[in-house]
């Protein structure tokens, strides 16, 4: 989780950088590691330090299409089992809160 506080830590200041207006909204956070057992984990939330526990999470195969569907569970996980061709995920926590990870960056 370690590389996930980072992330948000990141994205805080970042929120904090653009003024006044943007510091009063929270980012979307999500980061996929894989588990190297044919599994990736992926963690969210948000800058404010919401949960993002019931988020919609999509993985897309290299058709587009979606190969996996599920939702964050009550510790802001999702894990699923790693497509054998190219993929993405995404966190869709509505308009404005959706994070599109490409497969060939999660390590």
């Amino acid at each position: 989780m370690t590389g996930f506080r980072s992330i948000a830590v990141a994205a805080l200041a970042l929120s904090f950088a653009g003024g006044i207006g943007a510091a009063s909204a929270h980012t979307a956070l999500c980061s996929c590691y894989d588990n190297g057992d044919g599994t990736v984990l992926c963690e969210g939330g948000f800058s404010d330090g919401s949960s993002a526990s019931g988020v919609k999470m999509v993985v897309f195969g290299a058709d587009g299409k979606p190969v996996v569907e599920g939702a964050m569970n009550k510790n802001s996980e999702f894990t699923f089992e790693k497509p054998a061709a190219g993929y993405k995920v995404l966190f869709d926590a509505g308009e404005g809160h959706q994070i599109e990870i490409p497969g060939k960056d999660i390590n």
